[in-house]
Order: structure tokens, then sequence, then C-alpha cells
């Protein structure tokens, strides 16, 4: 499938070029998750104002879409060439404690999550270039999720969010997934 060029206002989403199906994926994804929950809870989201439930599925939309944009091989590459770049990214992404503040639920909730999340994060993007990049970054979601699990009171709608949020920048954006060829990475005598 030829490459479609991606304009540079979102190269920071897309990267420089994304291929039709990646950029039906992302965006699709993006739009079906918010429409999924506020056909689910609608209750929850008319507690608050329109706009505030408004605006938080806007942040849902973005952190949706980006689970799946951070995959394609465009927006990896486009981070992987610029690491003061991904260090910006990492340092923004602060969606969670907003939608928690907007919907007005379970704040402490989602400061503990930004937190491991970042956190992670920062340990996985000083590990790029080192073979156990991926399985750091890997058992890190996996110990997030868990953990996110057990965590007591946490609405479904939130864990949902926080799950989304952890898999976008923990492993999803934090993990350089095509740093080198299948034949320079296979074990030897398996290329």
């Amino acid at each position: 499938m030829k490459p479609i060029a991606v304009h540079r206002h979102l190269h920071d989403v897309f990267g420089l070029q994304q291929t039709l199906p990646e950029l039906a994926a992302t965006i699709s994804f993006g739009i079906a998750l918010p429409v999924a929950l506020a056909t689910r809870f609608p209750d929850f989201l008319a507690s608050v104002p329109l706009w505030r439930s408004a605006l938080a599925l806007i942040l849902v939309l973005d952190i949706a879409a980006g689970c799946v944009a951070n995959f394609t091989r465009s927006t990896n590459d486009f981070y992987a060439a610029r690491p003061r770049n991904r260090w910006i990214f990492i340092a923004i992404h602060v969606h969670v404690i907003i939608v928690a503040l907007l919907l007005g639920t379970d704040f402490a909730a989602s400061l503990v999550v930004w937190g491991y999340t970042i956190a992670g994060a920062v340990v996985v993007n000083v590990l790029k270039s080192n073979p156990l990049q991926t399985f750091a970054g890997g058992s890190l979601l996996a110990a997030g999720l868990s953990w996110l699990a057990l965590y007591p009171g946490v609405s479904p709608f939130m864990s949902i969010v926080f799950a989304l949020f952890m898999l976008k920048v923990l492993f999803s954006f934090a993990v350089d997934h095509y740093s080198c060829s299948q034949a320079a990475c296979a074990p030897e005598g398996r290329a």
C-alpha cells in the first residue's frame, strides 16, 4: 500500500507519512471509543455540564487514537529520529488528570496512574537501543494494568481511560518498536 504524505502540522501525531489503513484504523478507534463510552455510560457523563463531558471525550479520543497511531512505523520513526520531541511528548501527557478533573471523579487514582505511567515511560525511554526496552515496557504495562484492576473504587469509565493511557504512553509510545530489521534482530542462525 502506497504511503500518503502527512501535512506538517500533523507530523507529531502521524509522522511523515501513513498508509490509508493505518490512518483509517487510528481515526476509527479514536472516534469509536469515546462514542462507545458515551453510549455505555450516559448517566456518568450527564453528571457534569455538557462542555466538560464533551472536552473529556475529546481528550479520550486523543488517548485512544494515540494508542493506535504510536504503533505505526511512521509515528514511531518520527519520534525515534527526534529524541527531544519524545521527551516533550512524555512530559506533556497529563490527559488522565484533566479527564478526571473535568468529570469530577477518580482524581487521586488519576494522579497515581499518571505518575506511574510517566515514571515508567521515562525508564523505557532511557532504555532506547537496549534489547530489554520492549521487555521493560511490556512488564511495566502488565504490572500497571494488574494494579489498576485491583485498585478499589475506580469507575469503569475511568478504568478504561486509565488503561488506554498506560498503553499509549508507557508502551505504544515509549518503546521504539521498529529500531531494527528482523534480520538484524534475529538470533544467530535464525535470520
